[in-house]
């Protein structure tokens, strides 16, 4: 893998509001300069404080246009536990966007593959993603993209990993509900955003978050691929940053060549 500097903000807050409001922050700058940004949008529990914090922001975001990273395969838009819900609820309802703007992978399309192409192809047509939002799973996971995804991978189905499911198990009466497989931005797509925004929270993630910023870029640990992006932003609770060497309050910028 050939070698290049990336930079990288770290900051490190005291809880998940914190984390929140310093996201939100970084995202309602750019909404002021750029009124009809292309905003990425992930769900799951972590970027819920970010949606409430910007939503006090009371800004005019009818022009901003979403793209959600993943949903699951079999999972009809109006289902409880489908990433479109959840997006039109949390993201879509909350910050006041436009519905005809914002999409979200069809998890019920009868050619899922062929939905995933389109849908990699709309990014494409709407000019990129200006601030892509992402968590973080145990395994390393960005978006639905498993250990062993490849770096320059593009929007797909894919199968999830056991780890997953049962981690997503909470949200489903019980794991046997949880779906097997997605369809995801690949890491590939996710790499082509202008800037990456992640949050962390929690001292569960704690080893997955330093082995992601500064162990070798590999498909092992898809999150790695952070450092191969010319502007990421961390934001990650005092828990969540606990192996970083980065303490509470502090804000770091890092300029590194990622290990192969």
């Amino acid at each position: 893998m050939r070698e290049r500097p990336f930079a990288m903000e770290i900051f490190v807050v005291p809880d998940a509001s914190g984390t929140g409001a310093v996201a939100a922050g970084i995202l309602a700058a750019v909404i002021r300069s750029k009124p009809d940004a292309v905003l990425g949008v992930a769900t799951g529990s972590s970027p819920l404080p970010v949606y409430a914090a910007l939503a006090e922001h009371q800004l005019d975001m009818s022009r901003v246009q979403a793209f959600a990273l993943d949903e699951y395969v079999g999972l009809a838009a109006g289902h409880p536990q489908s990433y479109a819900e959840v997006v039109r609820s949390e993201v879509t309802e909350r910050l006041g966007l436009d519905p005809a703007l914002v999409s979200v992978p069809d998890g019920v399309a009868e050619d899922p593959h062929h939905a995933a192409a389109l849908y990699d192809a709309a990014i494409r047509a709407a000019g990129g993603v200006d601030v892509q939002i992402l968590g973080i799973g145990h395994n390393g996971h960005i978006a639905f993209n498993e250990p062993g995804s490849g770096l320059d991978s593009r929007t797909r189905v894919e199968f999830l990993a056991g780890r997953t499911r049962q981690a997503n198990a909470r949200y489903f009466r019980s794991i046997d509900d949880v779906p097997t497989q997605c369809i995801t931005q690949g890491l590939g797509t996710i790499r082509e955003a202008r800037h990456l925004l992640m949050v962390v929270n929690g001292a569960d993630k704690a080893e997955i978050l330093a082995a992601a910023l500064h162990g070798p870029v590999s498909p092992e640990c898809p999150a790695s691929v952070l450092q191969l992006h010319p502007h990421v932003t961390v934001v990650a609770d005092e828990a969540a940053a606990g192996l970083l060497g980065v303490k509470l309050g502090q804000v770091a910028v890092r300029v590194a060549t990622p290990s192969a």
